[in-house]
């Protein structure tokens, strides 16, 4: 029998035991409302999802084929359309996920208003945007098993007993909207018990993947950005076990962590840690530290710090604020510390923050890390941040260059002009654009795609479009022909924006609560019939 099937029997044998007092309720539209319900927590969420992210890291690691991805989204509803989207278009939403950006929480959801990405806003938000999403997910599913649930009333009334069985196919091996989110916590904000606390909130509202990074959390910095200060191992590592800890607390035992490294383009930490012994995770910290040899004490001023390196004094560079800087040239060393550290102290996965998109850059780090960990894997930035025209032509002008193509025609500096759009060389670059995470998952490890802030620069380009036309000549021609009909003619579901925000489903319970005399807000006059 099945699932749906199953429902509606046990809903009416429940109905039964009530002695007639249940009786204006009926059993089939009880199993609707559960299959419309199916997660009824957002613990519920983050045990199926997380579930789902380690089977998909298994499979990434039988075959590098099969890699993830994901967009940044900052409001339900922009999650909802794009895994409706997704399933539209590819027919289902295996290994795709949504991403909550820091960057976009702070620059999008702050109660102060549009911030930098350095920790200001509130840390409530983080977790009130996770549940918003997972809600409007949710509500996709209803949506659609709503229609489905009609379809079925329909295949009955014309008596398709082959219809009928094929709808209630689809009612039990329904696909859900809802994927996993892999969630920013930033630095932790806060010490290790602050990032605890967080953590809980976060997986409470369905993370089952918390993203950290090894900045300073009062210093935090975009990681696109100049001014990043890096915090010592024994820091990091405590604030990975914090989140740990909160994700058995909490029953999430497949929870995934995500440890991210900005040492690439940090150059500063601000504090010295204590070695207990020589060569010690802590000594070898210090040595990436820029000092001076200590000759005499007339080399040392009031307040400096000495250390011993190699049996020798010397005196760490320290800036006018009291942070110290690190040699110049240590960032990819420092960077393959960091991995290796992170993953035999619990996290599950690693994000390199680079400069720019480099296939050979990432591998060359990531192929450092597995000699160590065979089966390391990184969650990778496609950051808007980057100029992806100007790196690509670039890199395929280096390499043509190097391979001895005449190249005498193109100005590197000037690759961006639009002049070169239609060179070979652009059609080239567009290419490895194109390859670029086929190639980034089969050659440098990475697991997992995703553009932090895309959602952002859409909402401001197609509002861009709308108001330049709508406001200009065009006036009701700017929506209707670049929007309505677009929506009508490539069957997007917010069409009909009634339906979407689910005044269907709000009829349809009326219906159930009070039956024929049910005031509902479709029918003849619903002005949405004209789609």
């Amino acid at each position: 029998m099945s699932n749906y099937m199953k429902d509606i029997e046990e809903a009416a044998a429940l109905r039964k035991s009530q002695g007639g007092k249940w009786d204006h309720i009926t059993p089939e539209y009880v199993a609707r409302m559960r299959a419309q319900n199916r997660f009824q927590t957002g613990l519920d969420i983050a045990r199926y999802t997380a579930k789902i992210m380690r089977e998909d890291m298994a499979e990434y690691d039988k075959d590098h084929s099969k890699y993830t991805q994901s967009l940044g989204c900052w409001h339900g509803f922009i999650g909802q359309q794009k895994m409706m989207a997704v399933k539209r278009h590819h027919g289902t939403t295996k290994r795709s996920y949504l991403y909550l950006s820091g960057w976009m929480v702070a620059a999008m959801r702050s109660e102060f208003g549009p911030l930098p990405d350095q920790s200001m806003h509130e840390k409530t938000a983080v977790p009130s945007l996770i549940e918003e999403l997972y809600t409007f997910l949710k509500q996709a599913d209803a949506r659609e098993l709503n229609h489905l649930f009609h379809d079925l009333d329909a295949a009955r009334e014309a008596g398709d007993d082959k219809k009928v069985q094929e709808l209630i196919d689809k009612i039990d091996n329904f696909e859900t909207h809802v994927v996993p989110i892999i969630a920013d916590i930033d630095a932790g904000f806060g010490n290790e018990e602050a990032t605890y606390l967080l953590s809980k909130k976060m997986i409470e509202a369905g993370a089952c993947a918390i993203q950290i990074e090894n900045q300073v959390s009062d210093a935090k910095q975009c990681g696109h950005q100049a001014g990043k200060v890096t915090c010592p191992h024994e820091d990091f590592i405590a604030k990975i076990n914090a989140v740990r800890y909160a994700f058995l607390e909490l029953g999430v035992e497949d929870g995934v962590i995500v440890a991210r490294t900005d040492s690439l383009g940090a150059g500063l930490t601000h504090k010295i840690p204590v070695s207990q012994e020589p060569g010690d995770l802590a000594a070898t910290y210090t040595s990436f530290l820029k000092t001076e040899p200590v000759k005499s004490a007339e080399d040392v001023q009031e307040g400096d710090m000495v250390i011993k390196k190699k049996g020798e004094l010397h005196k760490p560079m320290r800036l006018p604020n009291g942070l110290y800087e690190f040699q110049e040239g240590t960032g990819e060393d420092r960077v393959v510390l960091d991995c290796i550290t992170s993953l035999k102290n619990g996290a599950d996965l690693l994000w390199i923050e680079t400069e720019k998109p480099h296939v050979g850059q990432i591998a060359g780090m990531v192929n450092r890390i597995k000699e160590e960990i065979p089966d390391a894997k990184l969650v990778y930035n496609n950051s808007p941040s980057f100029n992806w025209t100007l790196n690509f032509r670039q890199q395929v002008f280096d390499a043509w260059k190097e391979e001895g193509k005449d190249v005498s025609q193109y100005d590197r500096a000037d690759l961006m002009n639009s002049k070169y759009d239609d060179s070979e060389l652009a059609a080239e670059a567009d290419r490895w654009t194109q390859n670029f995470q086929k190639d980034g998952s089969k050659h440098a490890g990475i697991f997992h795609h995703l553009i932090t802030l895309p959602t952002y620069h859409t909402a401001a380009l197609s509002t861009d479009n709308l108001a330049k036309g709508y406001f200009g000549e065009e006036g009701m021609l700017a929506y209707v022909r670049d929007v309505q009909r677009q929506e009508i003619r490539k069957g997007l579901a917010c069409v009909k924006h009634q339906d979407m925000a689910g005044s269907n489903i709000g009829d349809d319970h009326k219906e159930y609560f009070a039956g024929e005399a049910a005031l509902k807000a479709g029918g003849k006059d619903n002005t949405m019939n004209q789609f």
